[in-house]
């Protein structure tokens, strides 16, 4: 969804920036408060991807930032612009983990007290790592925003200073400051894709982007499962969203704040959403091709560009905004992520009730290539022929060609085959060749 008419590279140029919240200056004026404290994290090339787009492709790594996250440049920036009265008086603030963890560092290096309220699921290293930086920390709630609420009010009833995750001018000019590495990094870049949870780095880096290369095009790419940015923009203020749903938890924000709404939607060009398969698709991705361990909201930008390689004009930068996951999350996603690009395949193949059978089932498969992870054999599975068994197979592939190819040969064979589940992304079966339906296709 377009937040910005749409112009050439040569248009754009001549265009002032619209004033919002923050500008460069504020940025610039977070750059140097910042010195010495965050670190200007790497960019690295991303070959497979730039194979796969026909364009140059970098990784911004905020996942190797203090903390795991960028959240650590805005919060430092707005801690250190605190009164010496208001400091006293300590911080708290409301997280799944990247801004607790930013808070919880920026505090301790700043010798002020912190306070940090979590939902009550909140991966267990990033609530053990927000209490290792020395805040104190509450469970409250199922969200970020009901996090939110609990510290707000303990905000009012004791003083401390209530350090939003997103919705200040300090917040978004600390995380503004990834937009200036980026251009510096990468001078011709050309198209920025960064996550959009509630807007502070969207509306940073592009407001750092947008002074300096009005031609870059800026898009923002959120959770479908959390997707309150397509309806605001659309209303043209702030619309609430419920029900939230994704394993994207650093980005699952079920409203974007009035500051970063301003800012976000004057200066980006394009936001778009991801899916649950292309997250997880995305985070196996930096794992087996960028060696890269990137949590689910980090890699959005990632999962955007393997959904829609041809969109955006080249080069491209992606940022990886964090990479703090939790272990038992990340196997799921993993295995879920394998499942999204056709790594496994489950098949239920009817075969003859006869000593031999399966065994001579399991070598042909072995011979095409496939590992057997898991065999379960019935005589009582549905409407089977007398005479005939159903055996289920759970199938290690090498991609949706591979498992296309298995499911050809086992037919051609002679083999009564249905795709049960994996097979071509997206689908959860393979394709139907010779009329067949597989799991409800045709």
């Amino acid at each position: 969804m377009a937040a910005r008419p749409t112009t050439s590279s040569a248009e754009r140029v001549a265009v002032p920036v619209p004033a919002t919240p923050v500008g460069l200056a504020d940025i610039e004026a977070a750059r140097s408060l910042l010195e010495g404290v965050v670190r200007v994290t790497p960019i690295a090339g991303a070959r497979a991807l730039g194979e796969l787009t026909g364009t140059p492709v970098w990784l911004k790594c905020e996942n190797l930032q203090r903390t795991g996250s960028f959240k650590i440049r805005g919060g430092y920036t707005r801690i250190a612009r605190l009164t010496a009265a208001e400091r006293e008086h300590g911080v708290v603030a409301a997280s799944a983990g990247n801004h607790a963890q930013g808070v919880a560092l920026a505090a301790r290096l700043l010798g002020v007290s912190a306070t940090v309220f979590m939902p009550e699921r909140a991966a267990l290293p990033k609530v053990d790592a927000t209490r290792g930086y020395g805040a104190v920390v509450h469970l409250r709630g199922e969200t970020v925003d009901d996090a939110v609420a609990e510290a707000t009010a303990f905000a009012r009833e004791t003083g401390a200073v209530f350090v939003h995750p997103f919705d200040h001018p300090d917040i978004i000019a600390g995380q503004g400051t990834v937009g200036l590495e980026i251009l510096e990094q990468v001078p011709d870049v050309a198209t920025v894709l960064v996550a959009a949870g509630g807007g502070g780095l969207l509306g940073g880096v592009a407001a750092a982007i947008r002074a300096r290369r009005p031609d870059v095009r800026i898009v923002g790419v959120q959770a479908a499962g959390a997707a309150a940015w397509p309806a605001s923009l659309a209303a043209g203020e702030p619309v609430a969203v419920t029900g939230m749903r994704t394993i994207a938890d650093g980005i699952a924000v079920g409203r974007p704040g009035d500051t970063t709404f301003s800012q976000v939607s004057s200066l980006i060009d394009e936001l778009v959403t991801v899916g649950e398969d292309a997250l997880s698709r995305a985070l196996v991705h930096c794992l087996e091709r960028a060696k890269m361990v990137v949590e689910p909201a980090g890699v959005a930008p990632v999962a955007a560009l393997l959904e829609e390689p041809a969109r955006w004009p080249g080069p491209i930068v992606a940022v990886l905004s964090g990479g703090n996951v939790d272990p038992l999350v990340m196997l799921q996603v993993i295995q879920r992520g394998l499942v999204a690009a056709s790594r496994y395949l489950t098949l239920r193949v009817q075969v003859p009730d006869r000593p031999g059978s399966l065994a001579s089932l399991l070598a042909r498969v072995g011979g095409l290539g496939a590992n057997v992870t898991d065999v379960a054999h019935s005589r009582v599975s549905g409407p089977i022929p007398v005479g005939e068994v159903d055996v289920e197979i759970s199938l290690e592939t090498r991609g949706a060609e591979h498992c296309d190819r298995i499911v050809a040969e086992l037919e051609a064979a002679g083999d009564v085959v249905t795709v049960t589940g994996g097979g071509r992304p997206g689908t959860g079966t393979g394709p139907a060749e010779n009329g067949r339906a597989r799991d409800g296709r045709s």
